[in-house]
């Protein structure tokens, strides 16, 4: 239990809830730092497999930067991995899931985007409002989107700052499922708990080789695919050989993560 940030394992499933309800779990800078900290873990235990990041309300899953704590004068800022300890942080290979419940404006949709899959309630919302009060979102959130579902699209959301539902989110591209509200995190474990039927070698490597790939060419990206570091130790892993046995022995697989 941190200050601004609950954290809880589930087995190989590590769920990060955002604990700033208050202010709709709006994000400053301790809470950044907090984040940053909190995600290091789980990028460094080789026990965990695959995170969650929600809200702690209903309401809420993260109203992005805390405009109010940075109207009084409180610092703003956040540490290497970005906005949420998120938005910059490149070198992740495992599995991150958003379950957004409620509100995901600014930053709380540059944290969502920055997932690899986002669950939606049916009352969730999400915006780039930043153009709204002279601020523009830069964690991410004008380079992700466009990528995510087509440019012009993108832009309608941008250039506006309109508000999109989860219904909306999902015919879009970038949501995965639309669940009834309060179900969010549970769909999102769901979604996890199948991640985690297969090796994590191997989705190490998917996701390494996939996001890798999106820089350059098609023909590029396949010649590069076995140099990257987590397809090489996936080909250097146990993982690698039992997955084969278990299949000819007609069993499930008994994966080590290494």
């Amino acid at each position: 239990m941190g200050e601004f940030v609950d954290v809880r394992h589930s087995g190989r499933i590590t769920v990060v809830t955002l604990n700033r309800p208050g202010v709709m779990n709006a994000l400053h800078k301790p809470a950044h730092f907090e984040l940053h900290e909190v995600f290091n873990a789980f990028a460094a235990d080789p026990d965990q497999w695959v995170a969650i990041v929600t809200g702690a309300c209903d309401r809420a899953f993260c109203a992005g930067n805390d405009l109010k704590w940075q109207a009084a004068g409180g610092e703003r800022g956040w540490n290497s991995s970005g906005f949420g300890g998120l938005t910059t942080r490149f070198d992740c290979d495992k599995p991150i899931i958003a379950a957004v419940n409620g509100v995901a404006m600014g930053g709380g949709f540059e944290i969502a985007l920055a997932c690899d899959l986002i669950i939606a309630a049916e009352n969730a919302t999400f915006a780039l409002p930043e153009p709204r009060v002279g601020l523009a979102a830069l964690a991410g959130g004008l380079h992700r989107l466009p990528r995510q579902i087509g440019l012009k699209r993108a832009m309608g959301m941008i250039l506006t700052g309109r508000h999109v539902s989860a219904q909306e989110g999902f015919d879009l591209g970038f949501v995965n499922e639309v669940v009834p509200a309060g179900e969010a995190l549970g769909a999102a474990e769901r979604w996890a708990g199948v991640i985690c039927q297969n090796s994590p070698m191997s989705i190490r490597a998917s996701k390494h080789a996939a996001m890798k790939g999106l820089n350059v060419s098609l023909p590029e990206a396949m010649a590069a695919q076995r140099e990257y570091p987590a397809v090489r130790d996936m080909i250097a892993s146990a993982d690698y050989v039992e997955g084969p046995r278990a299949f000819a022995e007609k069993r499930p697989p008994r994966w080590q993560g290494k």
